[in-house]
């Protein structure tokens, strides 16, 4: 049993190393700040303070789900202490859990009455939850939704509206009158006022012409859309008929790397003529390298488009002789996610060979609505294109083989042994990522140092060891996994004896994290990984998250 005097020794200890991982954490080296608190916590594990630290920790390094862990720890330890479960409520939002982290925010005000942070705080989450219930009220179920996509045929968009379009809007109102006709002479004035305006707005709502809140889908959309000329002063990148070609994209870049938007017009041909292509392609891609010939995959890019210039800089255009797979999660969190996305869409139609790209975990509609591409999209497009951009992402494959021997998904592996490529190609992935199965855990697991499975650090998916990578490359006759999701320090990391590396393309993550960037080429016919780092470079002061969620914002 140890004495009174050591004890004494461990707390006073256990506070200095909490004061380490403090400079730590301002420092923005939260993995470090992790392993400090954990020290701290091993000495002192009662201190409801060091798992709250830990847990805002985790949150910076998006491991949600350790966060959770940690503030609930915390409130355990002291049910008063009200950061607890601050920490607690943020990770649920940040996850997307609205009304886990209302509770846990209604705690806070309870604890701290008089806290104007506290109240805040409270009340962006309460109007979260609101706005979810509204959405929930009004949505379509899947089986009655309708493709946004097929609404739109982008080589008629400019010559005028479609006339069975105002034909409808006639009838709706012809129906209205005859109705109000027929009642005025039946009942009084009033009621026959009321009913109609009824009637047409029923009419208004089956149609989704969407008044309620600028929802927009149906006749009058079309017709809308229909409308959008080019104005003869525009000066952007033009795209002559059906042809997209590297002139197009190039003066596009251009005209973005000015902070110049590109006309809808095209920003819709572009998404559209994507979607033919991705539609057309299994879950998982198989891709053949020629001897001789090199291959590039990128990692996580996150709407940082100035380093995604800058890879065309160090590693060329993407072509037929130069080809690339990007690994997901194009978009959210860096305030440029439109440029990014429609850049790498406008390569795949140019030349659907020099491109290929894998869907991430922030291809979603949840990630997009928190992380700040849904509101950079109504910003710089409008409403119609969060619809477009959502269908779309449904279609990009989860996986690629390069040459029969490399495996690469965003995310990871599963969490049953014997999954065959049979099993993913068999995938049905036109759907919003589920919460469990296959393609949930491509899109989010990790790896970890340890053998077996463990629970995720991320609250959804799972860890797994090198023992189910080897295992996995084995049954399927593999050489490597490679994957992304994941900042690390140098931009990568190769873990599990050399079977698994993750690359992430986005150099100071968040203008925050300090990492390099990196991206892999292989050559064939050995294939053997030859992995370039690089820096950040010099974007317009536009900070990352400009466009998320106001309560997200609040947290970051």
């Amino acid at each position: 049993m140890p004495s009174m005097a050591a004890e004494k020794s461990d707390v006073l200890l256990a506070e200095e190393i909490k004061q380490q991982a403090n400079e730590a954490f301002k420092a923005n080296k939260f993995s470090h700040a992790i392993d400090l608190y954990t020290k701290a916590i091993e000495l002192n594990g009662e201190n409801a303070v060091y798992w709250a630290n830990r847990a805002f920790a985790h949150a910076k390094l998006e491991e949600y789900g350790s966060a959770i862990q940690d503030a609930s720890e915390a409130v355990e330890i002291d049910p008063k202490y009200s950061k607890g479960y601050y920490r607690r409520g943020a990770a649920y939002l940040a996850m997307g859990k609205f009304k886990e982290a209302l509770k846990d925010f209604q705690q806070v005000k309870r604890i701290s009455p008089n806290d104007p942070d506290a109240s805040k705080k409270l009340k962006e989450c309460e109007k979260a939850v609101m706005k979810l219930k509204f959405e929930e009220a009004i949505s379509v179920p899947t089986s009655e939704q309708r493709s946004v996509a097929e609404s739109i045929d982008f080589r008629t968009i400019g010559t005028g509206t479609d006339p069975s379009y105002h034909s409808l809007q006639v009838t709706a109102a012809a129906v209205a009158v005859a109705l109000m006709a027929i009642l005025l002479l039946v009942v009084r004035p009033f009621v026959a006022t009321v009913v109609a305006s009824a009637a047409l707005a029923i009419f208004l709502v089956v149609n989704k012409t969407g008044w309620w809140a600028g929802y927009t889908d149906g006749f009058l959309t079309k017709s809308q859309i229909l409308n959008i000329d080019v104005e003869p002063q525009y000066d952007g990148a033009r795209i002559e008929g059906d042809v997209i070609t590297l002139d197009f994209v190039k003066k596009m870049m251009d005209d973005f790397k000015n902070q110049k938007l590109l006309h809808k017009r095209y920003a819709f041909q572009i998404v559209l003529q994507t979607r033919e292509i991705l539609m057309a392609l299994p879950s998982l891609v198989d891709i053949n390298v020629s001897d001789g010939k090199h291959f590039t995959v990128c990692g996580d890019v996150h709407g940082q488009f100035f380093d995604l210039l800058n890879i065309f800089e160090l590693n060329g255009l993407p072509s037929e002789e130069n080809p690339y797979l990007f690994n997901g999660d194009f978009v959210d969190r860096g305030s440029f996610s439109v440029e990014v996305i429609l850049t790498l869409f406008a390569f795949k139609c140019m030349s659907p060979s020099a491109i290929h790209l894998s869907r991430g975990n922030h291809e979603s509609k949840s990630m997009n609505k928190i992380y700040g591409f849904e509101g950079e999209v109504r910003s710089k497009l409008s409403d119609k294109f969060v619809e477009l951009f959502a269908e779309v992402f449904c279609y990009l494959p989860l996986a690629h083989v390069i040459n029969e021997k490399i495996f690469i998904v965003h995310g990871g592996l599963f969490s049953t042994d014997g999954v065959k490529l049979s099993d993913i190609r068999a995938i049905d992935r036109f759907c919003e990522p589920p919460e469990e199965g296959l393609m949930c855990e491509i899109l989010w697991s990790d790896p970890q140092p340890n053998p077996g499975r463990g629970p995720s650090k991320r609250g959804v998916g799972l860890s797994f060891g090198g023992d189910v990578t080897k295992r996995f490359l084995k049954d399927n006759n593999l050489d490597l996994v490679v994957r992304s999701h994941e900042v690390k320090d140098e931009g990568y990391e190769i873990e599990h004896d050399g079977k698994l590396i993750t690359v992430f393309s986005a150099p100071n993550y968040c203008d925050q994290m300090g990492n390099k960037g990196a991206f892999i080429r292989f050559e064939a016919p050995t294939m053997e990984p030859k992995i370039v780092t690089f820096s950040a470079v010099p974007h317009p002061d536009v900070k990352p998250m400009a466009y998320a969620s106001n309560f997200l914002r609040m947290f970051n």
